[in-house]
């Protein structure tokens, strides 16, 4: 592969590339053609990828425990149909006058290893190929490379606008996003003005960044991006490009999370962690013909479609600079295609829970150079509520509520659980949960056994598995300040006679006390509303943090009401979601 970032930017759209080493290759070095060997323990055979001297490309696949000497044996044997062609090329071009042909003839094949000693032919194929090596057909010389940084995708988001970043989807093999090099363009003019249809292509960006935000003079004008995939060692492999399947297009101007950004600019010191939690909306409930006529029928069709809410959203977290982002309602796609790729690029590792028989799940990022993942303990209610040992108590108070027990086990609510390490003090620890409770108004009840359970689960991970270590837990509680559910994570306990246990009405009314052992508050209070559409608006969503452990710094605040309600109500134009994100930065005490 090539070596050195100019070198990549220079030479590497050629199919040859520079490199010496090996026997006999003398001054013919610089010259030498490339044989890409993709070699994987996981995989029983190896491929072999050259141009042979007459100019027919080869892709060979070979067993990786065979001996050398049988695969130059089919190397010899494919040259040799080469020659064989070319001279019946020959003797027709001597028919037709021109010069004699030569004989054809079997060239030999040999393989050098990188400090010029032949390498037997008795050597297995996964041991020969390596990198450096020299290829010998006849006179012709190919330099090995051996898995060579290589892309396997490379996507633009289908929607562009101005003033929002691009962020492109990069899959690689032997390389990492982070190592690739990046070099974006826009047309010159716009493709319909332009002969032929297709406009010539200038730089678009001085510095080669990953993720480019187009200015609004490039509203009309598509994109491309040439993409050269690196390993981080001075490896790069050929080059990919891409072209947006559109242009430009304007963007909707000033948006909910601008006067946010102004607090969250950089990202937070040592000591702190800046925390987010934020139900998006997912697509697959956005998109329904109730959705648009009577959920969110204020909202304009366009804003509610997918592409350009991944635009808003992608410009929303990135602008918090946050080291702990707690999502819900993430369709499974939008976290692999989108979020994911998006987050990946402004530093945040994600991890993602489907929930039970959906589409949809909850979503964890965490800042990669201030946290690493210890372990993970992701559950479903229903299941843990069936089968795990620790909730064996509820198990057997709920036998005495079938009615109530089926409608709990028939929930698809799921918790994603991270037990995550400080990466300059490897001492601090730290539990993030994240959840998504039961929807329905009259579902007290249930969101009381959701939440037990949940409870139960984080009391086995911080208090048994790594006892003491300080809980944030995040999510979309469906749960205003003065229900049950809110009453209990804050308290400690719930009385029995608690009225959310009769909040279906008498024939689902379950009594029982509950408690738990935290000393959890709410950090960003109790604002007036997390969710604001049509027909209702109410605080549902909360950060809770372990008071003992952690304190708040500051807590950013939410858009004014006026925001809010400029297009009437949420989703709009200006905001991606139904829901408003939680954002405060915390610190250790």
């Amino acid at each position: 592969a090539l070596r050195g970032p100019a070198a990549a930017a220079s030479s590497s759209s050629s199919s040859s590339s520079s490199g010496g080493g090996g026997s006999g290759s003398g001054s013919v070095a610089a010259a030498m053609e490339r044989a890409v060997v993709r070699c994987v323990p996981s995989e029983p055979k190896l491929s072999l990828q050259f141009v042979l001297p007459d100019g027919s490309a080869k892709h060979m696949q070979r067993d990786q425990e065979e001996p050398l000497g049988r695969a130059l044996a089919r190397i010899a044997t494919n040259a040799a149909k080469g020659h064989a062609k070319a001279a019946k090329k020959s003797k027709k071009a001597r028919a037709e006058g021109g010069a004699a042909a030569e004989p054809a003839a079997v060239p030999a094949v040999r393989l050098f290893s990188r400090d010029g000693e032949a390498v037997g032919e008795e050597v297995p194929n996964a041991a020969a190929w390596q990198d450096g090596a020299v290829l010998h057909i006849g006179e012709a010389r190919y330099r090995v490379e051996r898995n060579p940084p290589a892309l396997t995708e490379l996507r633009l988001p289908r929607s562009l606008l101005a003033g929002f970043p691009v962020c492109p989807k990069v899959s690689a093999e032997f390389a990492a996003p982070q190592h690739c090099l990046f070099r974006w363009f826009r047309e010159q003019r716009p493709a319909a003005e332009a002969a032929g249809g297709g406009g010539a292509w200038v730089e678009a960006a001085a510095a080669a960044e990953r993720v480019f935000t187009p200015s609004n003079a490039l509203v009309g004008l598509r994109l491309k991006l040439r993409c050269t995939p690196g390993d981080g060692a001075q490896r790069y492999g050929p080059p990919r490009e891409v072209e947006s399947s559109g242009p430009v297009e304007a963007g909707p101007g000033a948006c909910t999370f601008d006067a946010r950004h102004l607090y969250t600019g950089k990202v937070c010191g040592g000591g702190r962690l800046r925390a987010v939690s934020y139900n998006i909306l997912a697509d697959v409930y956005a998109q329904t013909e109730f959705s648009r006529t009577v959920l969110y029928p204020y909202c304009a069709p366009y804003a509610l479609e997918l592409d350009y809410r991944q635009n808003l959203l992608q410009k929303e977290l990135a602008g918090y600079s946050a080291d702990l982002v707690c999502l819900q309602e993430v369709d499974k796609s939008v976290f692999a295609d989108s979020l994911a790729p998006a987050l990946d690029a402004f530093g945040l590792e994600g991890l993602f829970k489907i929930k039970e028989k959906q589409h949809e799940g909850l979503a964890t990022f965490y800042r990669r150079d201030k946290l690493s993942l210890l372990s993970r303990h992701d559950i479903a209610f229903s299941e843990a509520l069936l089968s795990d040992p620790l909730h064996e108590e509820l198990r057997a108070r709920l036998a005495a509520y079938p009615l109530v027990q089926e409608k709990v086990l028939q929930r698809s609510s799921v918790l994603q659980v991270s037990v995550l390490q400080s990466a300059t003090d490897p001492s601090r620890k730290i539990c993030v949960a994240n959840t998504h409770l039961y929807w329905h108004p009259k579902g007290g009840n249930i969101r009381l056994i959701q939440i037990a359970i949940a409870l139960s689960h984080i009391k086995h991970i911080a208090c048994d598995l790594y006892p003491s270590i300080p809980i944030i837990f995040c999510g979309d509680f469906n749960s205003t300040p003065s229900s049950g559910t809110y009453s209990f994570i804050n308290s400690g306990s719930i009385a029995e006679d608690h009225e959310d246990w009769v909040s279906n009405g008498e024939e689902e009314r379950c009594n029982m006390p509950l408690s738990h052992p935290f000393k959890l508050q709410s950090a960003c209070g109790e604002p007036a509303y997390t969710n604001y559409v049509g027909g209702f608006h109410g605080c549902l969503d909360y950060i809770f943090i372990d008071k003992n452990a952690l304190e708040v710094e500051q807590v950013i605040p939410l858009p004014s009401h006026e925001e809010v309600t400029t297009h009437q109500a949420l989703p709009s134009v200006s905001h991606p979601s139904d829901h408003i994100a939680l954002i405060c930065d915390l610190k250790w005490k």
